[in-house]
């Protein structure tokens, strides 16, 4: 089972990102803060899932959470500042919606911009090892994914259904047949080929 918390006695929020690798669609991020001693022997890192688990917990974590957000950073936004700055970004107003302030943030990952004064810890595949950080990882993969089945409904032909914006075969093979559309980004255009 993951760790409930990283240190005694502080309200810490749980963060990560979904959607970085994607050709289309935002950068999603969720902060989630658990109850002090939380426990779900069923939460874990959203890739080890399946899709109808992540859907399960998301509403068991949103109705547990002491306070829980999600938040994105637009194609158009990511363009402008690259995609590991909007990675940072989204989880920033992720954590700015929050309506209960932590006193630590715990980041998926190796890097992060601060956030305030807040301090925080980059914990390498912390979504495999805290509570609060697999859940983050869940709400932002859930809500990113239902925001990317929407916009599939009005562009169809790039599957968006099935490949939620990652770079498959079909993604890039629909790409060069009808090309780029507003849900793109387009500072990953080297990478279709």
């Amino acid at each position: 089972m993951l760790k409930s918390s990283f240190s005694k006695n502080m309200i810490e929020a749980g963060c990560d990102e979904a959607g970085r690798g994607c050709l289309a669609g935002p950068v999603f991020a969720a902060a989630v803060i658990l109850p002090n001693g939380y426990k779900n022997s069923l939460l874990n890192d959203s890739k080890k899932l399946s899709e109808k688990q992540r859907n399960k917990l998301r509403v068991i974590i949103e109705q547990d959470a002491l306070s829980w957000a999600v938040k994105s950073y637009s194609p158009k936004e990511i363009d402008e500042v690259n995609i590991l700055n909007a990675s940072f970004y989204s989880m920033h107003r992720a954590i700015n919606s929050l309506s209960t302030k932590p006193n630590l943030l715990l980041i998926d990952g190796n890097r992060f911009i601060p956030y305030k004064d807040t301090p925080h810890h980059c914990i390498i595949k912390g979504d495999g090892k805290y509570l609060s950080i697999a859940a983050a990882s869940i709400l932002a993969k859930t809500h990113r994914d239902d925001y990317m089945l929407k916009i599939h409904s009005k562009y169809p032909q790039y599957r968006w259904n099935n490949n939620k914006g990652y770079p498959t075969l079909e993604h890039k093979m629909a790409i060069q047949e009808f090309g780029l559309c507003v849900h793109h980004r387009k500072t990953f255009n080297s990478n279709i080929k």
